[in-house]
């Protein structure tokens, strides 16, 4: 099965985390940029084209829901799954009133990663 050419920007202030999805998402052919905070996330989307964005809620500085926002306003058929810890579900949950695709519980299973960035993709080729 051969899988679409997609590109994926991680955004997550645990470089650690970002290091090990990344290598996981691009042994699946993805090509994947990887931000360290919302600031950065929102310059690579502006220069960058980018299919998905993976987002983490909690992050210091620009928090996930204020870079949603920001990603959202600029470029609106670019797919936002939300990553969140239990303890700050409902916050994600109520980023998809603000436009995200969907949510993913950290630690994210790869599997169920994939299918989200996969569904995301489909989603915004039919837009």
């Amino acid at each position: 099965m051969s899988s679409e050419a997609m590109t994926v920007l991680l955004v997550d202030d645990e470089p650690d985390f970002l290091s090990v999805v990344a290598r996981r998402l691009e042994r699946r052919d993805i090509t994947v940029r990887i931000a360290e905070s919302g600031e950065e996330a929102l310059a690579i989307v502006d220069t960058h084209p980018v299919d998905a964005v993976v987002l983490d809620v909690k992050m210091p500085g620009m928090d996930g829901i204020e870079t949603l926002k920001r990603i959202k306003a600029a470029h609106p058929d670019i797919e936002v799954i939300m990553l969140t810890g239990h303890a700050d579900l409902e916050v994600a949950i109520s980023g998809m009133a603000l436009g995200a695709f969907d949510y993913l519980l950290k630690p994210a299973d790869i599997d169920e990663l994939m299918f989200k960035l996969r569904d995301a993709s489909r989603g915004r080729l039919r837009t």
